[in-house]
């Protein structure tokens, strides 16, 4: 029986817990962010527009369904943002501890500091990866260090942090920036090695942060703070598996999708781009750790 309530709408036999190399972590919350709400719809929509996926991925020539993806429940997202970062930590832990391969769907940005927290203790040698149009380096945001535009100087404060796709920051963020590691969308334009420059940067494991924001609003309108300028599909899949073939990637998050209910291509593509990369991760069935 496929199940509908699943990412990908798989069968128990691919989506049990025990069968399952890959968890999916729904962390609906919406708490800090400033414009546009509804990131805490974010996760429901990826999910349902996954069940509208098909399983075969033409590039890679496999189904990496059959690895098993189980879908966890949801985060309480009815909590201070500190607390919610601890949770979010001490469940991915959880499933880290396990050998799980574990890819959070938000939820507004401020979600990822848990899940990056996680995996910078489990993993030495570990950078993060943002795919963002905004640098999230404030260090505090209306009274808190666990705001959405805190969350890369939070992930700083344990690990290196490349960040490609920039194009709006407050002035106060430029003394958290580290340059070399900054990847602005304005440059890449002119910069046909920009990628090999980028994985030129990362350690031997990377954590990937992809806010949607990244992507340019013609093709994801469905953000609180769409910025015009920003990354294309191919260009953004082609990275992703240059990073995937080159480093470990140990884990990833998807968030700040805030879906609108006349247009579901946006949630369609997010959906859709989790299978990408995990498709690059398993291809083949292989685990690249």
């Amino acid at each position: 029986m496929v199940e509908k309530n699943n990412y990908g709408g798989l069968p128990l036999e691919y989506s049990s817990y025990e069968n399952s190399k890959i968890v999916i972590l729904p962390i609906p919350y919406d708490k800090t962010s400033t414009w546009i709400k509804g990131a805490d719809k974010g996760p429901d929509a990826i999910i349902e527009a996954s069940a509208n996926m098909e399983l075969y991925d033409i590039e890679t020539d496999s189904e990496v369904c059959m690895q098993g993806i189980f879908t966890d429940d949801p985060i309480n997202s009815n909590l201070a943002p500190e607390i919610m970062v601890e949770k979010v930590k001490a469940n991915v832990k959880n499933h880290l501890n396990q050998n799980k391969f574990v890819v959070s769907i938000g939820g507004e940005h401020s979600v990822s500091a848990g899940t990056i927290y996680a995996h910078t203790k489990k993993y030495s040698d570990i950078c993060v990866l943002q795919l963002d149009a905004h640098s999230d380096m404030r260090d505090s945001y209306e009274g808190s260090k666990y705001n959405h535009a805190c969350v890369m100087a939070r992930a700083k404060e344990k690990c290196p942090v490349i960040q490609v796709g920039i194009r709006s920051m407050d002035s106060s963020e430029k003394e958290n920036l580290d340059e070399k590691n900054v990847f602005f969308a304005r440059t890449i334009r002119s910069d046909d090695d920009w990628m090999n420059k980028v994985i030129s940067r990362l350690s031997n494991n990377v954590y990937l942060t992809i806010d949607l924001d990244a992507f340019d609003p013609s093709i994801m309108p469905s953000t609180g703070t769409p910025e015009p300028g920003g990354l294309l599909w191919y260009e953004t899949l082609e990275l992703i598996k240059k990073v995937v073939e080159q480093k470990n990637l140990v884990g990833f998050d998807v968030v700040e999708l805030c879906p609108n209910k006349m247009n579901k291509a946006p949630d369609f593509l997010a959906a859709k781009l989790i299978y990408k990369i995990l498709s690059y991760k398993f291809k083949k069935g292989e685990n690249n750790e």
